[in-house]
């Protein structure tokens, strides 16, 4: 063991009692992280058949992105399941399509060497799939380890990151290079890793791209707005902490008649809290959990929902993307445009940025300083209709140009695995 990964196991173990701390008052608010604690220290119930693909998805939007990638290694090898591991407790409740005996669910464990030595001795996968900006040096070790090709798929890398991890880049070129493959989403990413000291760094786009709005959904998003008398419909989507007070405030100036404001906050445990924001502005609101229809008065609808997102897009006219009001960095808005939605974003992007920045030189959407920017470029497409619809058109080219990156990234990982494959043969024969 290097003196750094010594060093950064050492921290973990001193790190301990917080985490234990940090999942009990996680469950205040949201009991689930109550649940399946011994998971998160490699310690498992969940039964296993056939050979594993074990893929990691955080949270939700990982878990999002991930679908047309299981999709497309369930088809490369059918005699494998799909081990989808995770973080968060909604992460672990985000539908997939192939769900209940097609793909198992469970949390990653955090990266203490024995504890990822029992995970890969419980499950034994083929070879893993982290996405994004998922690194896990003790993990990855110990798969390179035990023979388990390890995959980085969709990785990003923020600037304000990257500089993190520079202070430390002998220790994340050492991660880094224990990886079978690295596919980065962008020339940035892939530029910022191979800076790290990455060496099998290739640019191979954003699974988020080839996500397919659900049929569904988009057949869902349709009844509501005719159900809603095809009200105009503002979608405040995936707000973070803080941005419905802000939101709600700068919406008393939107000033379009018989407007609806759709508001859907990022994590279903804020959702009584912005219910109670709502009412503490004195709007008339309704909740989506109620599924009643919507009343003629009702200023405000909650998405108080999960698994819907398509569906609320495809009712909406114009959708301000959460988290980009306030430093969050963004959630997805690739999932509008490809609904054909005009977007606004916030100044704060740098999770998707190079995605936002495209969409923006496409035309597919504006990106302003504040809220109440948002707000007034929200009203003007309100009014213009021609606009919006221009807009929504160019969000539907900008997603269909930037498709592929599934196929690229399954090529990258039959490639690692035949690679490996080709090192273990080579081996034995010297042996």
């Amino acid at each position: 063991m290097s003196i750094m990964r010594f060093a950064y196991t050492l921290l973990l173990y001193a790190l301990l009692p917080r985490a234990v701390l940090h999942l009990w008052i996680r469950s205040r608010r949201q009991p689930e992280y109550r649940e399946h604690i011994a998971e998160r220290f490699g310690r498992y119930t969940v039964p296993v058949a056939r050979p594993l693909i074990w893929v990691h998805a955080v949270s939700v939007g990982e878990t999002r992105a991930a679908q047309p990638l299981i999709t497309a290694l369930r088809r490369q090898y059918p005699d494998h399941r799909i081990l989808l591991t995770h973080m968060t407790p909604t992460g672990r409740a985000t539908p997939v399509s192939m769900s209940g005996d097609d793909v198992l669910r469970c949390y990653l464990p955090y990266d203490f060497p024995f504890a990822a030595k029992r995970f890969l001795a419980y499950f034994n996968p083929a070879f893993g799939v982290l996405l994004e900006t998922e690194i896990w040096p003790n993990l990855i070790r110990v798969s390179r380890e035990r023979g388990v090709p390890v995959f980085l798929i969709a990785g990003r890398l923020s600037e304000k990151s990257f500089r993190n991890y520079f202070r430390f880049r002998s220790f994340a070129a050492e991660s880094l290079n224990n990886l079978a493959a690295i596919g980065a989403q962008s020339a940035a990413d892939a530029g910022r890793l191979k800076a790290l000291g990455g060496t099998a760094v290739n640019v191979t786009g954003s699974l988020k791209f080839d996500i397919a709005p659900p049929l569904e959904q988009l057949a869902q998003g349709d009844q509501w707005k005719r159900e809603w008398r095809f009200r105009p419909i503002l979608l405040c989507a995936s707000t973070r902490e803080g941005e419905e007070a802000l939101l709600l405030d700068a919406l008393a100036n939107l000033n379009v008649e018989t407007v609806l404001i759709v508001i859907v906050p990022r994590h279903p445990q804020r959702f009584d809290e912005v219910a109670r924001l709502i009412e503490g502005h004195g709007l008339n609101y309704q909740r989506r959990s109620a599924n009643q229809p919507i009343a003629e008065h009702t200023r405000v609808l909650l998405g108080d929902t999960m698994g819907e997102m398509f569906a609320y897009y495809a009712a909406c006219d114009v959708a301000i993307i959460g988290g980009s009001l306030l430093p969050f960095g963004a959630q997805n808005l690739i999932e509008a445009c490809a609904v054909g939605r005009p977007v606004i974003v916030g100044p704060h992007t740098y999770n998707f940025a190079e995605a936002t920045a495209l969409a923006i030189d496409a035309g597919a959407a504006i990106k302003v300083d504040d809220v109440s920017g948002a707000v007034s470029a929200a009203r003007e497409l309100l009014v213009d209709r021609v606009r919006a619809e221009e807009m929504g058109h160019r969000g539907l080219e900008f997603a269909r140009a930037h498709r592929g990156a599934t196929e690229r990234s399954l090529a990258l990982i039959k490639h690692g695995i035949a690679s490996a494959a080709d090192a273990r043969d080579t081996r034995r024969k010297r042996a």
